[in-house]
């Protein structure tokens, strides 16, 4: 018997169906992974599930016997809850204030919390979370942010536990401490599912693999029965390679210099980005990595510190002129900086050129150029969309968002590409894309400044690795020379090493 059934879920949205008759079966005690690319109806399956949405076809049991799943509400009396790939906290309130959010003991108004913190005690020393009950939300790291999530569900006694996406900003450390506590839970007989698009984890701690492509369930299958490159090719369609071919880098003159640069957090930040490599900053979210980009990119102006591009002082150009200079920039968040959503594709495409002869005249855009230039995009960089130039790009998958960014950045033949977080909730065949045009990118002599949190993106992309841990740089590393502990470490602030440029 399994403790939680999705049957025949078809789950629609304007001009598209989400989920196309998905059955999922959990078992009671089992890790339950939930596999797909972007846009496959991973998370709307257990949207559905959660009562965030509700299906247009299909049942949902437990224990066999027929539930309705109206909203979040009805799923927590069900004993069902949710880790969102986005945290739901409220950054100032306290951790334990988070942890009895909507669950609160009031007598006469008045908040009782003396029975919480006891249980919340108790439930942080059994799973050694380690956590500060009194600090403000806002003021811990994403990984204890992390653990407030999962005693959410733990303190309401959920024994369904949904993982979205759970390791997208930890470092290895926090990884392996989440995949224990999972384990942990599993054997206690909680239920687990958990989506993701890494591999590696799957084959760590899930016991079965439910696959999704374009919508529809491809297969389930037991864990230890098959590898990692059967799975990829399930979830894509074809075969995929999880290895990437890297050929000696040709290290040329330096391409972009920053010098004293100065952020938020105070510190001095200084490196050098030469023609011909992928400089890697790696670091956990939140310790400076964005603020240096925003002020290479033009969109903050250093409080100190200079950055030169090809020799020229950039450091309180505009964008236009440093994208005229030749910087590409991939932001880290593609709705908020990389794309209008709003706008078509072939709108997005021409986002910094608009103002070229080859696009306007006397103001007036040549809207026929624009076209044929967004067809000659989605040819060349395989964009797939329900019509063409003319989609609108909130329509489009995470993937395909990306790709349009890529295309038009890459297209404008920068001297330095800053790439931030490229395939950040991507699937691993959109992954294998990026990485080789950013590797493509390097082979033709640009400078590739690729900023992540992705260890083995980093491992895997990069020739030289910056780790930054409170707005400082703490080393500077060979990726043939170090290993993901190591990082983990310098990330973490457990070592340091004298950075010198």
């Amino acid at each position: 018997m399994y403790i939680i059934e999705m049957r025949n879920i078809t789950k629609e949205f304007p001009g598209i169906i989400a989920n196309d008759d998905v059955t999922l079966q959990l078992k009671k005690g089992e890790i339950h992974a939930l596999l797909g690319e972007n846009g496959a109806g991973k998370s709307t399956l257990m949207s559905v599930l959660f009562g965030l949405y509700r299906q247009e076809k299909g049942k949902i049991y437990k224990n066999n016997e027929e539930v309705s799943v109206k909203n979040p509400g009805d799923a927590n009396e069900l004993g069902i809850g949710m880790v969102h790939q986005h945290f739901k906290l409220v950054h100032n309130f306290t951790v334990l204030e988070n942890i009895v959010l909507g669950v609160e003991t009031t007598q006469n108004g008045v908040l009782k919390m003396k029975d919480a913190r006891a249980k919340v005690e108790a439930l942080s020393k059994k799973y050694q979370f380690d956590i500060e009950l009194d600090k403000e939300v806002g003021e811990i790291s994403v990984g204890m942010q992390q653990r407030v999530e999962i005693l959410k569900m733990l303190y309401r006694d959920n024994e369904i536990l949904i993982f979205d996406e759970p390791t997208a900003v930890l470092t290895p450390q926090e990884i392996e401490s989440l995949m224990k506590t999972m384990q942990d839970m599993a054997k206690e007989g909680k239920s687990i599912l958990f989506i993701t698009h890494k591999l590696d984890e799957i084959k760590a701690v899930a016991d079965r693999c439910t696959v999704l492509r374009k919508g529809k369930h491809i297969a389930t299958v037991e864990v230890a029965d098959v590898s990692k490159e059967k799975m990829s090719e399930m979830m894509v369609g074809r075969k995929v390679s999880l290895s990437l071919d890297k050929n000696e880098p040709k290290i040329g003159a330096t391409a972009l210099s920053v010098r004293g640069l100065s952020h938020i957090k105070g510190d001095h930040v200084s490196f050098d980005l030469r023609y011909g490599e992928i400089l890697c900053i790696a670091g956990i979210e939140g310790n400076g990595q964005t603020d240096v980009v925003n002020a290479l990119t033009g969109l903050v102006e250093p409080n100190h510190g200079e950055i030169f591009l090809d020799g020229v002082d950039i450091t309180k150009a505009s964008i236009r002129k440093r994208t005229e200079l030749g910087m590409a920039h991939i932001p880290e968040d593609r709705h908020k900086h990389g794309l209008v959503l709003d706008y078509t594709l072939e709108q997005n495409a021409i986002l910094q050129t608009y103002n070229r002869p080859e696009f306007q005249k006397g103001g007036f855009l040549k809207f026929a150029s624009i076209s044929d230039y967004a067809k000659k995009l989605i040819e060349r960089f395989d964009i797939r969309s329900s019509e063409g130039h003319i989609t609108k790009t909130r329509s489009m998958s995470g993937g395909n968002q990306q790709k349009v960014i890529l295309a038009r950045e890459i297209d404008r033949d920068p001297k330095v590409l800053v790439a931030v977080q490229p395939t950040r909730g991507l699937d691993v065949g959109a992954i294998e894309y990026i990485h080789k045009e950013l590797l493509r990118q390097r082979d033709e002599g640009k400078a590739v400044l690729l900023v992540s949190l992705e260890l083995e993106e980093v491992m895997n992309v990069s020739d030289r690795i910056l780790v930054m841990y409170e707005g400082a740089i703490v080393a500077d590393v060979s990726p043939k020379e170090t290993t993901f502990q190591e990082l983990g470490l310098y990330m973490s602030g457990s070592k340091r090493m004298e950075v010198k440029v």
